[in-house]
């Protein structure tokens, strides 16, 4: 579903104002020195704008390590760093040059994929194996009815790309080559009318491991999560407690992601009401099987969250257009960081490498 440059949602906007996931590469550097609960609670992150280069808006990012990230955003572009964004290296796919990369998976510094948005022909994977230099056109949908709005992989050769649901059908491909992909959408429950997902920052999608994956709904129904424990060969569909079946079709879960195979957390909103505080924030200990609603995030809606450190340990940083605040305690407690806004996206490697992106071609770098 669109988010803000949709036709079915722009209106509403405005009224409103990756056996591990390529995310979660290992870190050549070996792990880091201080552990997050001690830094966390001592002092917080340190927040660091860097030049991207681009004054595109940037939706979606993907940490891989310490030095390496993409980011991706509208009018085709795309940027990769290779130093830990001393230095950003802004470019655009040739021949999407009118399409929004709403979602990147970063593989290497080298490798790459990209997600386009948009009705019909306008979804796309494209693929990337020289740093940017070109890009190779794997998948472009051929329903008009069909919306891809965000991906995940498991390894850089298998992962799942997520479509709003069509006739009651979520036409979801899977690839297990890194090359071709193909629809699964047999293998998942029907879709609810008019339920879809959210292209806000690339992440209604997540996947850990070699097998579990997730994706998250919302709409004019009811907000679900949707979890695969073998990789995309069955799904089942479960309720959460956040916001939704607003009339407008525009409220539900924008953004998940998992810290283990069992704990997890996600978040959303309602875009006719961005910046009212509802019961937008839950968190899950088994799986996604069930949910229990957290503390709310206090700018309204999320629309992109990361685990600040994916060992075990329950820190969040999360990111709206109408502010960012982290949380030490998995959504207990938020602090907030005043002065930044319009933030799409946010993606950790680690607590000492993150970053979040956001419009004119913001990027900043969070390390605690």
């Amino acid at each position: 579903m669109r988010i803000a440059a949709s036709p079915r949602l722009a209106a509403a906007a405005l009224v409103a104002a990756t056996v591990l996931s390529c995310t979660d590469a290992p870190d050549p550097a070996g792990p880091d020195a201080t552990p997050l609960a001690q830094a966390a609670t001592k002092r917080g992150p340190t927040l660091t704008p860097q030049a991207s280069g681009t004054t595109a808006r940037l939706i979606g990012v993907d940490a891989v390590n310490r030095n390496v990230a993409w980011v991706s955003g509208t009018g085709g572009t795309f940027a990769v760093t290779t130093d830990g964004g001393a230095t950003w290296h802004p470019g655009v796919v040739a021949g999407a040059e009118s399409l929004q990369f709403r979602d990147v998976e970063g593989v290497s510094a080298t490798e790459a994929y990209l997600l386009s948005i948009g009705p019909g022909t306008d979804s796309r994977i494209y693929h990337t194996t020289d740093g940017g230099e070109s890009w190779s056109l794997q998948f472009q949908n051929a329903d008009p009815n069909a919306f891809y709005d965000c991906f995940a992989f498991w390894t850089p050769n298998r992962g799942f790309a997520f479509s709003d649901g069509v006739d009651g059908r979520f036409p979801v491909i899977r690839t297990t080559d890194g090359e071709t992909w193909q629809d699964i959408g047999d293998n998942i429950p029907a879709a609810q009318p008019g339920e879809a997902s959210f292209a806000a920052s690339g992440t209604c999608t997540a996947a850990q491991g070699g097998k579990r994956g997730w994706f998250g709904t919302g709409g004019v129904g009811d907000a679900r999560i949707f979890a695969t424990t073998d990789g995309g060969e069955t799904w089942t569909a479960y309720p959460t407690p956040i916001v939704q079946g607003a009339p407008e079709g525009a409220s539900g879960i924008f953004t998940i992601d998992f810290r283990d195979p069992h704990r997890g957390i996600l978040a959303g909103g309602d875009l006719v009401r961005e910046t009212e505080v509802l019961p937008n924030v839950a968190r899950t200990s088994d799986g996604g099987a069930t949910w229990e609603l957290a503390t709310p995030f206090p700018f309204g809606n999320v629309f992109g969250l990361s685990y600040v450190n994916k060992s075990g340990l329950p820190a969040v940083f999360a990111v709206a257009r109408a502010g960012v605040a982290w949380s030490p305690d998995e959504g207990d407690t938020w602090n907030e960081l005043p002065g930044y806004l319009d933030y799409w996206a946010v993606s950790f490697a680690n607590q000492n490498a993150g970053w979040m992106v956001g419009g004119e071609g913001r990027i900043v770098k969070i390390s605690f």
